[in-house]
């Protein structure tokens, strides 16, 4: 077999320049654009607006980050290691807030929470006549939250589900208590995991414009979003995009350099050894409060608002729209979408984990940059492409999931990076030596191993692919109505029985996956 970079096999050094290069499309768009712009784009990013608004965007993915930390690892662990009671269903209800569209997780919270809400209705006999007010940083960094720790939670815990036990076990032989065993053992093996987390986070909150414009909190996306809607000339808008890959890219760099080039694959293999439950004790009622308060605000809020609508709706003799075809639909474009966009971040995870040169450092991070932007700037730059380059590609199903897996290629990679982070190549080595080719002793031994991220990539990308919108209008063919389109066109229109009827089923659609993947790791767990 012939190599590549420093032992890298050549056909996935080959495989994985593709996949970056498509990842890389939009930011070709953008250059053109940029280009055709000339001196007006440099001018219009030096305005005070501009730098207003670039501030206003780096503050609140700072905040979001760190607060989806927060919530997410010490619920991660909670629902893997320790004996909290139910923590099988608090850990399916902790996933599912990232089946909500932002725009939806937004209306219903301000429904519930915000001045003259349902919340303030049951306040007024206690004489609180109106609450703070919802909008801004506060209620885009409460959406954020709640849309954005999902990622970190469902990728720590497919790199929980990986951990060898008994490491811990003989930290805590040795004298340390569990948090400190925690501290110097658990939590170091799972920064990578954290960190493809974090860099998520960040990057869904760069992009999303649904959650922060009906927050009323001007960000980068939204203002790219209101030159595209409202302008016919898009220098502007291809100038603030061009802003959000610099920020992306900067966001990539600090992830790389807090992981820095430490090893966390465990040298003695760890294949069917059994986690000892920890006992919480006193801290059993503190645990199940900080696990319920993202469940509440995030999937009982939210349920509960639409169920009220869809109630209201119905005893008013207001019909909800159809909902088989877009379900239909919804479930084959993300079934397809999370397929190709797992066997495209195979090779990517390979070459960047296995083999790390300056080449597979640049492929990590280019593949990033696609989250990092909003879906209709992706969608543009695949039209620019298919019309120019590949005109028989435009408005089919090819297109769409090929947008589907530019846009959430790194959640997959995420996970499948911080996986193979954990298996030890001398595993791989151990089988060749009994005669078995590299191809077979990756499939047979690593594969294996590698199941919960797999498994923990494809169900995330496909939740984001049920909801995701924009690119779904742009790119989907003629006719192809999913749940979120439905929900878009029924809600902007005030039509929120059919608003309500919809997102119920996109949430129960999405949250069955859901479900079987957090308790397959549960029964996966060592």
């Amino acid at each position: 077999m012939r190599y590549g970079t420093r032992g890298a096999p050549i056909w996935v050094v080959i495989a994985a320049g593709c996949v970056v290069a498509a990842a890389m499309l939009p930011v070709f768009y953008l250059f053109v654009r940029g280009i055709e712009g000339g001196d007006a784009t440099l001018d219009f990013l030096t305005r005070s607006n501009s730098i207003k608004v670039i501030w206003r965007t780096i503050s609140i993915i700072v905040v979001v980050t760190i607060c989806s930390l927060i919530v997410a690892v010490p619920a991660a662990w909670l629902t893997m290691r320790t004996d909290m009671p139910f923590r099988r269903v608090l850990a399916v209800a902790l996933a599912l807030p990232l089946v909500v569209p932002s725009f939806v997780m937004a209306t219903t919270l301000i429904e519930a929470l915000g001045p003259k809400g349902t919340l303030q209705g049951f306040l007024e006999p206690l004489g609180v006549e109106r609450l703070p007010s919802i909008y801004g940083l506060p209620g885009a960094t409460l959406v954020l939250v709640l849309m954005t720790y999902p990622y970190v939670y469902l990728t720590v815990r497919a790199a929980i589900a990986g951990l060898n036990p008994e490491l811990v076990e003989a930290a805590r032989s040795m004298g340390y208590p569990l948090l400190g065993a925690f501290r110097r053992i658990t939590l170091p093996l799972l920064m990578p995991a954290i960190g493809s987390g974090a860099i998520l986070a960040a990057l869904y909150t760069l992009s999303d414009y649904g959650g922060v414009a009906l927050m009323r909190h001007n960000t980068l996306t939204v203002s790219i979003m209101t030159n595209y809607q409202t302008s016919i000339d898009r220098t502007a808008g291809a100038a603030m995009s061009m802003l959000l890959v610099v920020l992306a890219v900067g966001l990539l760099i600090i992830e790389r350099a807090i992981r820095g080039r430490r090893r966390y694959d465990d040298a003695s293999g760890s294949v069917g050894r059994t986690s000892r439950v920890v006992q919480l004790g006193i801290w059993t009622g503190p645990a199940l409060v900080f696990t319920l308060l993202p469940i509440i605000a995030g999937v009982l809020v939210p349920i509960a608002v639409l169920l009220e609508w869809f109630i209201r709706g119905t005893i008013n003799g207001l019909e909800g729209s159809a909902v088989l075809i877009p379900l239909w639909n919804s479930l084959q474009a993300s079934g397809l979408a999370a397929v190709a966009t797992i066997v495209l971040a195979f090779p990517v995870a390979l070459v960047t984990v296995r083999y790390r040169t300056w080449l597979s450092s640049f492929f990590g991070k280019a593949v990033y940059i696609g989250f990092g932007l909003p879906g209709v700037v992706v969608a543009l730059s695949l039209v620019f492409f298919a019309v120019n380059f590949a005109l028989f590609a435009y408005q089919t199903m090819l297109l769409l999931v090929f947008a589907y897996a530019v846009l959430f290629l790194p959640v997959a990679l995420g996970s499948l990076r911080s996986g193979l982070l954990q298996i030890n190549p001398s595993l791989e080595e151990a089988a060749q030596s009994l005669g078995v080719t590299q191809f077979q002793a990756f499939v047979r031994v690593t594969v294996p191993i590698l199941m919960p991220s797999i498994f923990a990539s494809a169900a995330m990308v496909f939740l984001l692919t049920m909801k995701e919108l924009p690119a779904t209008l742009i790119l989907g063919p003629t006719g192809f109505e999913t749940l979120a389109t439905s929900i878009w066109s029924a809600s902007s229109e005030a039509f929120f029985t059919r608003t309500a009827a919809s997102s119920l089923i996109l949430v129960t659609a999405a949250g069955i996956p859901t479900a079987w993947l957090v308790l397959r790791e549960h029964s996966h767990s060592r």
